[in-house]
């Protein structure tokens, strides 16, 4: 079973940097202007570091949960009620303890590693997406190409499972798919573009890229939204000339973020990163980002090496800072989309001890389950055992499906 028991205790401590955080040398109050809003209201403070940049340094994370697409009952309802925000507390504190993998010895207790003690479950947020544009809150419609690639990727993996008990029982991981007692000849076969599905694993075990990122010790990258192991965590360390985003996820998928803040161009389109290259400015007291240079390695919803962010963090309050992205690849989606978060600063005193995100099982337990799986299929020769392709090794937690904000 994949427990990373290391990343619930980073997850409990939360970031904390080894680097030395200049305080903010003031705090000035912004006005705005009559022409521009009619009134003459004072703005938030402003803090700025000792060298006059707005200043966004800190320990940031979202306390609440809200779902990245606007679930299909609320129409285009922005907020929740108080009313409704109790009830979707309620409903989902009762998916605590309804996991299948109580059913002990079953395909779905040994394919779904995780049950609910290992998720990160909070209070229902005040919107009902974080997508704000378009309107629906959902992701734009896929383009003509984008649809055939992912209808492909769909069917190499239902392929795959057609002959489990996911497909015989009629799964949701299997939806779309049918049974077929017979293993699929294409087991063989190498997936149709490279297997980045975050979550996804294929059901084969030939080499460590039929895992998915996260079992790999590896995250999809940009735009992240958090996560429901281990939370999300933003580490913000400014300089003169320089910003550092340090992002603490998943179980142990940690990763540095450099900001260039020097005015230079892009990379050479030849160039190409895994989190992109991110190229940053000031427009008032908001940091502006422009990230281009994905690999196609990555993927994000489909989106590639095409994809491009502009994102725009401003810290609003002393302990709120707002997050904007908008998100464009003409390649994959018929129109841009923004989604906004709000974080919450976190205190630098009660998280001053840090432990190092790692993600053990990328690290130790890759090599134990590709070794399982050799064994598997050695059994199965000698008669012993099923055939390894006929078990679901891809089944999950059962409340995440259920949880009406996921």
């Amino acid at each position: 079973m994949r427990t990373r028991l290391l990343s619930l205790i980073g997850a409990a401590v939360v970031i904390v940097s080894a680097v030395i955080v200049l305080k903010p040398a003031q705090v000035t109050v912004a006005k705005e202007s009559p022409k521009a809003s009619g009134t003459s209201r004072a703005l938030a403070p402003v803090l700025r570091t000792l060298w006059g940049e707005p200043d966004l340094q800190g320990i940031w994370t979202d306390e609440f949960d809200t779902p990245l697409q606007r679930p299909a009952e609320y129409a285009n309802q922005e907020l929740f009620s108080e009313a409704q925000r109790q009830q979707l507390d309620k409903q989902r504190a009762e998916l605590f303890g309804s996991d299948p993998r109580q059913q002990r010895g079953t395909t779905i207790d040994v394919g779904g590693a995780y049950n609910t003690a290992f998720l990160t479950v909070k209070h229902a947020g005040a919107r009902t997406s974080l997508i704000v544009d378009p309107p629906n809150g959902r992701i734009p419609p896929l383009t003509p190409d984008a649809q055939k690639a992912a209808a492909a990727d769909r069917e190499y993996r239902l392929a795959l499972l057609q002959s489990t008990d996911a497909c015989k029982n009629k799964e949701p991981i299997c939806a779309g798919g049918k049974y077929d007692p017979m293993p699929s000849p294409r087991f063989g076969e190498p997936p149709p573009r490279y297997h980045t599905g975050n979550f996804d694993r294929l059901n084969r075990g030939d080499g460590p890229e039929d895992d998915p990122l996260a079992d790999r010790c590896l995250h999809s990258g940009l735009p992240d939204f958090g996560s429901l192991f281990g939370g999300s965590y933003r580490r913000i360390v400014q300089t003169p000339g320089g910003i550092s985003m340090f992002y603490d996820l998943n179980q142990g998928q940690g990763w540095q973020r450099n900001i260039v803040m020097n005015g230079s161009p892009h990379l050479p389109a030849n160039i190409r990163q895994w989190f992109g290259d991110s190229r940053g400015h000031w427009e008032g007291n908001a940091l502006v980002i422009d990230v281009t240079n994905f690999s196609p390695k990555t993927d994000f919803f489909g989106s590639r090496e095409n994809m491009h962010l502009v994102e725009r963090w401003t810290r609003t309050v002393p302990k709120t800072l707002e997050y904007e992205v908008t998100i464009e690849d003409p390649t994959v989606w018929t129109r841009p989309w923004t989604v906004k978060q709000e974080f919450t600063k976190q205190s630098d005193e009660e998280n001053r001890i840090y432990y190092e995100p790692r993600c053990i099982e990328g690290n130790f337990g890759l090599p134990g389950l590709l070794h399982g799986r050799r064994m598997e299929e050695r059994a199965f020769a000698e008669g012993r055992g099923p055939d390894p392709r006929t078990i679901d090794n891809v089944g999950g937690v059962q409340s995440v499906q259920d949880d009406p904000l996921r």
